[in-house]
């Protein structure tokens, strides 16, 4: 198939109908064929502050642009309102492209949209994204799974509805079960979640990173401990949005650091130094 007619084999985003979509983590090359078909072709595109210029210059030149904001600290539109809108706009017929930052479904409340949808009778199509917990790391340099470290990993949102850490994770099962967390908007808890991690079991030398603008020309990477996380994080003037990676797979990045390694960064695949003795190579 030339690359030209693939657009061509892809659904159309029809009139009276809404595509919740995923943008991927901010580096425009990892927008997904049915999304950027879907740019193309909307009415209306309703976006989230997580969707980066570079990607909203991609919509057609007669598209309708809606902010909705969305970002922790940030003025947003109410939920509410954002579901209203989709629907009404559905309902006089426009196309209407739902644009999230990374995956719909992944901390994204594409889910409560979608039953929205649902109880209007609109139609509608998820269009998955690449989440920036998977993106995030692979630019990092540090792979989600690896045989040598992990077979299990967890993803969770450091942000709880009363500016505290969520209450409904069991932390001591959680740091005693997971080899790698995978923490969505904690910067600015950074210090309540690593002091939570300590006290539930997790030793202080543990390593982590911390990825600023995941995927982006401006992506910053901290390496540090659980136990100088937070100050770290201050030191380097990290800024959200951010992720931050527990667990043996952040020592990995010193073999798998590409980005870095663009840039003259001596790679070490060397795993000896790496993995604890004992674990199967």
């Amino acid at each position: 198939m030339k690359i030209n007619n693939i657009f061509d084999k892809l659904p159309d985003l029809e009139e009276g109908t809404v595509w919740l979509a995923g943008a991927g983590p901010g580096n425009i090359g990892l927008l997904s064929l049915l999304t950027l078909k879907a740019l193309g072709q909307a009415d209306v595109i309703i976006y989230d502050a997580l969707v980066g210029q570079e990607i909203i210059d991609l919509a057609h030149k007669n598209a309708v642009l809606e902010y909705a904001g969305k970002r922790g600290g940030k003025a947003s539109a109410l939920q509410a309102d954002i579901s209203e809108r989709l629907v009404e706009h559905a309902r006089t017929g426009k196309r209407v492209l739902r644009l999230k930052g990374g995956d719909p479904l992944v901390f994204g409340r594409g889910g409560e949209e979608a039953r929205i949808l649902v109880k209007a009778n609109i139609p509608f199509r998820i269009v998955p994204g690449i989440t920036a917990g998977i993106g995030g790391l692979a630019y990092a340099g540090i792979p989600l799974t690896d045989r040598h470290t992990n077979s299990a990993v967890t993803f969770l949102t450091g942000h709880g509805e009363d500016g505290g850490l969520s209450k409904d994770i069991d932390w001591d099962a959680l740091a005693k079960s997971s080899p790698v967390i995978v923490i969505y908007m904690a910067l600015n808890r950074i210090e309540l979640m690593c002091e939570q991690f300590l006290k539930s079991g997790r030793l202080p030398n543990e390593t982590v990173a911390v990825i600023s603008k995941a995927t982006t020309d401006a992506q910053v990477v901290i390496e540090t401990t659980l136990s100088n996380a937070a100050e770290d994080v201050r030191k380097a003037e990290i800024v959200a949005p951010a992720m931050i990676v527990l667990g043996e797979n952040v020592k990995l990045r010193t073999g798998l650091d590409w980005l870095g390694a663009m840039e003259g960064k001596i790679l070490n695949a060397d795993l000896s130094s790496i993995i604890p003795q004992g674990k199967k190579q």
